[in-house]
């Protein structure tokens, strides 16, 4: 197990550079000059020139690219193009907001999701399970950043129970929870809504597979059956789907953080992209990148400890 563990950690860093490599040729390749672009364009050719040395923009691209894999690789993300700080101390401030998001809408999906799938698969065709699948096929059919904006003005605005702009005072608990109970929900009913129809889904097709009839046959309890035999069977597809879903919802929290004008990641690579801040939206992307790998290998290792036979692949 140790060693199925190793190699999935271990392929976590060609792809942080290959998505970094990619993200830098296609800002480097992008129309447009970011020394114009910082400075305007009735700057003179002189302070364009100078602005670009400074930047490192006049060297070969080779040499731009080992400089930037070499402080990558140091884990040193640059300084901003416009206040000229670190792009990892604004990372840094920002990172937890965005985990903390994603963590809990994560967490609300599950939660949610899992038992609802499965008793719907249980309850087939009856009322429990029209409603389930009801609920879920609304769930896929409204996009994140509107459900965040009805929630705003529901619980925020017409009866005001949650605070609906910021993070909270990093000091206070309850006041960070009380920011992120809007936010975290609004992407948690939509990743409840796939797992649920991934629960349901995969718990039909186990529920007709022969080694059930076999445990009951048994005289094994249907409790017995249903968790031990049949829940374990049905999470591997669940899994696989919550993985990619979990990808998705790192992306949908960058609209999720405007809209509640939350410090987090999204916020932070959308203002350096309304600034032309080349190095922090770089930077960020990377981070990004670093996220999904960390999370394809995490889900990967979960894989081995559900299935067995997942390791020897």
């Amino acid at each position: 197990m140790i060693a199925f563990v190793v190699r999935r950690a271990l392929l976590v860093v060609p792809t942080v550079l290959v998505v970094a490599t990619c993200v830098f040729l296609l800002l480097r390749f992008a129309p447009g000059d970011p020394a114009v672009a910082i400075l305007g364009d009735f700057a003179t050719r002189e302070a364009v020139e100078a602005l670009r040395a400074k930047m490192g923009l006049n060297q070969p691209l080779w040499r731009q690219y080992v400089d930037f894999i070499g402080r990558l690789a140091k884990g040193d993300l640059g300084n901003s193009l416009v206040t000229g700080a670190p792009v990892s101390a604004q990372v840094a401030r920002a990172l937890p907001h965005t985990i903390a998001l994603t963590l809990a809408g994560m967490v609300i999906g599950l939660v949610g999701g899992l038992p609802l799938g499965i008793l719907s698969a249980l309850k087939r065709n009856t009322v429990m399970d029209y409603l389930s699948r009801t609920m879920s096929l609304a769930g896929l059919s409204v996009p994140g950043f509107y459900v965040g904006i009805l929630l705003m003005l529901l619980f925020g605005v017409h009866w005001k129970i949650f605070p609906v702009v910021g993070a909270g005072n990093p000091g206070d608990l309850g006041d960070v929870l009380r920011h992120l109970f809007l936010p975290a929900v609004s992407l948690g009913l939509l990743m409840m809504a796939y797992v649920t129809r991934s629960a349901r889904s995969a718990m039909l097709n186990v529920l007709q597979e022969d080694f059930l009839r076999t445990a009951r046959a048994k005289g094994l309890a249907e409790v017995a059956v249903l968790s031990r035999h049949a829940l374990r069977n049905a999470l591997v597809p669940t899994i696989s789907v919550v993985s990619v879903y979990v990808i998705v919802l790192i992306g949908s929290s960058v609209m999720t953080e405007i809209v509640f004008s939350r410090p987090g990641l999204g916020k932070l690579m959308v203002d350096a992209t309304q600034r032309r801040d080349y190095t922090t939206i770089q930077s960020v992307m990377v981070v990004y990148a670093a996220i999904v790998a960390i999370v394809n290998a995490v889900v990967d290792v979960v894989y081995g400890f559900i299935d067995p036979r997942v390791r020897y692949d």
